[in-house]
């Protein structure tokens, strides 16, 4: 076997393994250094808390907007507004909303037309927000009721905080791709924003629930209209200008999620895209000294995409050698258990068991479903592999300036919390 497939075979199978035990380690020091000292969710700080302006742009959100708005106008909050932007819906949003409205002073609604996208959207609202302190969720996510004051802590209690991001919850959990989303937002997702904050900075806030300092919003640029993730854009733009991003856990909220193999692919590839016009657009960040910072968070990013393509050869040289086998030294297979896979599957357990005695406070089922967490390695690297594959040249001959507009999200099973 040549020196260059064996350096390739090494990294496809050790950088996973790498970045589990580093993300373990981050998120305990999070959680030992922060999170054990905090009181139960429904405790939060009793802090002289300013006005916030919640908004919630909108694109044909007709069967969950009654439930989204609903639990925005109940937050146990002060003194807050409600923004509900419809952007050029189709279905009854524009309707519903306005029939909400006429019944809710703290509601307002913004109708645009035609889609013009949810950065749009975003800048709308803030153009119209009457408070410092925008608390940004999705048309389908439903906040828990303490969520704007876990999140507002921070802004009092340091200026140089200018975005905080909260902890989604999965709600439909039913179908067996629900529940690998569930423990993927805890074991991978959870873990990796906790990892992160620990080590200095967030590749991401989730664009699902994040509140925002608004003079730094507009010193950043606002939100950019021709990015995909509008949530990756304006945490890098925030950070170059040397503003605080976090992560709150206690500031939760449940969201919808695809539960079809089709509505996931479209949802990840998307989110490829958006990685990938943020590595692109951010790459200069090697070239200014002041910007160190950054560095690391750049690079586990891109290497992750260097890891999804590596995978790929893998599978390529895999099938090919069963097809050569005179040509091409075999390779044991990557979906059986070698000895690496065995390996991987206990880092895996290991790693799930670690983010579930941490996010066990928030979300009471997680046990439920840490036997499905066996199978994630196969079906969420896989799909990883695929989507960064597909996404990266797409998202390099993509348009720069290009408006990134609305498009229906599959969003699986509803049942409920």
């Amino acid at each position: 076997m040549s020196t260059l497939i064996a350096v390739i075979l090494a990294f496809a199978f050790y950088y996973p393994l790498f970045m589990a035990w580093l993300w373990m380690q981050g998120a305990l020091f999070y959680y030992w250094h922060y999170e054990r000292k905090d009181p139960p969710v429904s405790q939060p700080p009793v802090l002289d808390y300013p006005p916030v302006s919640v908004i919630i742009p909108c694109y044909n959100e007709g069967q969950n907007a009654r439930e989204t708005i609903g639990a925005a106008l109940a937050l146990d909050y002060p003194e807050f507004e409600v923004i509900a932007v419809n952007d050029g819906s189709t279905d009854d949003t524009g309707d519903i909303l306005n029939e909400l409205a006429a019944s809710n002073p703290r509601l307002r609604v913004i109708h645009q037309s035609p889609n013009q996208g949810k950065a749009v959207g975003l800048n709308t609202a803030l153009a119209f927000s009457r408070n410092e302190y925008l608390l940004c969720i999705d048309g389908d996510a439903v906040l828990d009721r303490y969520a704007a004051k876990w999140l507002l802590r921070h802004f009092i209690n340091s200026p140089r905080v200018a975005a905080v991001t909260g902890n989604p919850r999965i709600r439909n959990r039913t179908t067996l791709l629900g529940r690998l989303q569930v423990g993927e937002f805890t074991a991978i997702i959870g873990l990796i924003k906790r990892a992160q904050r620990s080590y200095g900075r967030l590749f991401t806030v989730s664009g699902v629930i994040t509140a925002f300092r608004k003079s730094a919003v507009i010193e950043a640029g606002m939100w950019s209209e021709d990015m995909l993730t509008e949530d990756i854009d304006i945490s890098w733009k925030l950070q170059h200008k040397h503003w605080a991003v976090r992560f709150e856990p206690h500031a939760l909220v449940w969201i919808l999620m695809p539960e079809t193999l089709k509505g996931l692919f479209k949802q990840r590839v998307r989110w490829a895209k958006g990685g990938t016009q943020a590595l692109m657009r951010n790459a200069w960040v090697f070239t200014s000294w002041r910007h160190r910072y950054m560095w690391p968070i750049y690079l586990e990013y891109f290497l992750s995409v260097v890891w999804s393509y590596s995978m790929a050869f893998v599978i390529g040289y895999w099938l090919a050698s069963l097809l050569l086998p005179s040509v091409l030294q075999p390779i044991s297979s990557p979906f059986l258990p070698g000895w690496y896979g065995l390996l991987l599957g206990y880092t895996c357990l290991t790693q799930f068991a670690v983010s579930k005695a941490i996010d066990s406070q928030y979300d009471k089922g997680l046990g439920r479903n840490y036997y499905w967490m066996i199978w994630y390695p196969l079906a969420y690297w896989l799909l990883n592999v695929l989507t960064s594959v597909y996404a990266f040249p797409q998202a390099v001959i993509r348009k720069k300036g290009t408006r990134a507009r609305w498009t229906s999200p599959d969003r699986g099973v509803h049942h409920g919390k």
